[in-house]
This record gives C-alpha cells, structure tokens and sequence, in this order.
C-alpha cells in the first residue's frame, strides 16, 4: 500500500513565549499532543528572557503537513504566544505609539487584546510616565507581524485605542522614536 507523501510525518520546530508561572510549559504542549503531534525536543530557555519578559521555548514536533496547521491553532486558542510556526517566522515588524490614560485602562489588557486579535506578537515594550500613572503616558509598541498582515494588526491596534480613548501614531518607520 502506497502512503501518500502529503500525509507523511514531517519534522518543526515552533517557537513560543511563556509566562514565567507553573505548568505553562505544560499548558503549551497539551495542543500539541491534541492535535497530532508527536515531541521531539524543548529547549526550554529558563534563565533567559524575552523583551516582555516571558521564558523563550522551542519545540521539535513532528506530523503531518495536514496536522500542522492545527497545531498551531490549538496552542494560539490555548492563549500561547506562538513567535515562529515551522519556516513561517513573523518577520514584518510594525512599531506604534500610543498616547493616553494607558495604566488606568488597564496596560495589561489593552496588550494582550491587540495579541490575541491580530495574529501579531508584541515584541518590545517600552512606557514612558513622566508625571505617575494617574496621568497621561505614553508608550512604544513594537509588533511582529505575520507576513501580509500588518493592516489587520493596526486595525485591531486603532479598535482598541478607540474603546480605551487612546491616541495611536502609526507606523513609526525604522530610526523613529
């Protein structure tokens, strides 16, 4: 019997961010193993951090062609930052300024929204308060964009700002701010 060559079992890697907290590398590997594929390796950088902060982790998986896709989906509806699928690695970059009450609507949030809506990974941060929290702040964004996407992000980026009365100057271009 002939196996067909789309089904055969390839070898990935994906590249995640995880909080610092116990059991989310767990977390993260459950949709693998849900949905198909088989742990080949994690290399689990505990001592280094991301720009945001999280732990960097790699993962050797292996499956089908089919089932990759799947993969991923399962670990982003898991709420993991996913920063590189297999040879699809974020490489457009967009950087934004937001301008506003940005700790009291809460800075957290307003992150994690433009994260989960837009297929976009926050890769730098930077927040400037000069007068305290209660008063206006800015701060920097910087996003890693899925290749062609960039438009969606900064629509879900202006959406955001607009529910939290926040100011967005965008794109910044390489050399601004």
């Amino acid at each position: 019997m002939a196996t067909d060559v789309s089904e055969t079992r390839r070898a990935y890697t994906v590249r995640l961010e995880l909080v610092d907290e116990p059991g989310e590398l767990l977390r993260a590997l459950r949709p693998i193993a849900d949905n198909g594929g088989n742990l080949l390796s994690i290399f689990h950088e505990r001592g280094n951090l991301t720009p945001r902060g999280n732990i960097p982790v790699e993962v050797d998986l292996e499956c089908s062609p089919s089932r990759f896709e799947d993969v991923v989906q399962g670990l982003r509806d898991a709420g993991v930052t996913v920063t590189q699928a297999g040879a699809d690695q974020y490489t457009e970059q967009v950087s934004v300024l937001l301008v506003g009450h940005l700790v009291e609507t809460d800075l957290s949030d307003t992150l994690e929204t433009i994260e989960e809506c837009s297929g976009a990974s926050v890769i730098d941060f930077a927040l400037d308060a000069p007068a305290g929290t209660d008063d206006v702040s800015s701060a920097r964004a910087q996003l890693a964009v899925e290749p062609g996407q960039t438009e969606e992000a900064l629509a879900v980026v202006r959406e955001v700002a607009e529910k939290k009365e926040l100011r967005v100057v965008e794109p910044l271009v390489e050399g601004d701010a």
